[in-house]
């Protein structure tokens, strides 16, 4: 027997069971309802606890259900679209060529020994996963009003499938850089290629920790879906995506550093272009922060949860 705690929700009943149909009751026996081979599992309904507490072990029991949930918002993304997935190379592309010709070219924002479309490219990947993940995972709640309110799951599914979806756009999009890379001859340089992987962990967690907090808020407060446009408008800038964060001013490094996005484009790109090294006490800044925001946004998603149904 699998026992399983969750946090304390309305009881609802759904209408057209078995045990209300006297017909059903009579016609199925329970060998047919019930797979004998199948162990029972118990859900215990508890107070949502004041510790911000990740339920692996029940994630883990509805990785079906969330896997259905990232499938469902990858096919309806480009749904009735003309160019389909293409959009998820043509964004980062179009949008790295603006900032190539405004920010390289007039601006003249320093780049180091790097190209600079390479170096661009190589942010604008990651910080388009981030804003993608950011909008779609903070409405997260409001967008599956009908799951939210009527049939019991970990809702932090729904935040966590946001984050994973625009993981299939970043992919999509890596053959742009891939091209860069071959064009200015900026490939990797030794084993330091494999903690890419590691930055774009920092990435999530950092996302992760925003769309916890703001789904929360959003539910009580609508003004998120304001607030998000304005606060993606000016995190390129805050976070390096146009410039080497090596090249400007020491102080100013710091300062960028409390943004973790600023160690996931700097770490980046020295994994895949070869570029400067962050400096380890920044990254070390950066994943405190990232960290803290993940325990802050759980705390806050947890301790709303059992009023999700009342108020949303």
């Amino acid at each position: 027997m699998v026992r399983t705690e969750t946090p304390l929700e309305e009881e609802r009943t759904t209408p057209g069971t078995v045990e209300d149909s006297p017909d059903l009751r009579s016609s199925v026996a329970p060998s047919d309802l019930v797979d004998p081979e199948a162990p029972a599992r118990v859900t215990v309904i508890r107070p949502a606890s004041r510790i911000p507490r990740l339920d692996v072990g029940e994630l883990w029991h509805y990785r079906e259900l969330l896997w259905t949930l990232v499938w469902r918002d990858v096919s309806v993304r480009y749904k009735q679209t003309f160019l389909g997935v293409a959009w998820a190379v043509l964004v980062p592309a179009f949008t790295a060529l603006v900032y190539v010709i405004v920010f390289g070219k007039f601006a003249n924002f320093p780049a180091g020994s790097t190209p600079y479309p390479s170096l661009v490219v190589a942010g604008v990947l990651p910080m388009q996963y981030f804003t993608s993940a950011l909008s779609l995972a903070s409405m997260s709640l409001l967008s599956n009003l009908p799951l939210v309110t009527k049939v019991y799951f970990p809702r932090t599914l729904l935040p966590l499938g946001g984050v994973l979806v625009p993981f299939v756009d970043f992919v999509v999009g890596l053959p742009v850089l891939l091209v860069l890379m071959w064009k200015y001859d900026t490939w990797p340089d030794g084993l330091k290629v494999l903690t890419a992987p590691l930055f774009m962990l920092l990435a999530v967690v950092t996302v992760l920790g925003f769309a916890l907090l703001l789904s929360a808020v959003n539910v009580r407060y609508r003004d998120v879906r304001y607030m998000i446009p304005v606060f993606i408008q000016v995190l390129p800038l805050l976070s390096g995506v146009m410039f080497a964060v090596s090249e400007i001013p020491v102080k100013w490094q710091w300062i960028l550093s409390i943004n973790p996005m600023t160690s996931v484009i700097a770490g980046w790109r020295w994994a895949v272009l070869d570029a400067a090294a962050p400096e380890p006490g920044q990254v070390a800044v950066g994943v405190a922060v990232a960290i803290a925001l993940f325990f802050m946004g759980l705390a806050v998603f947890r301790s709303s949860e059992p009023r999700f149904a009342d108020t949303i």
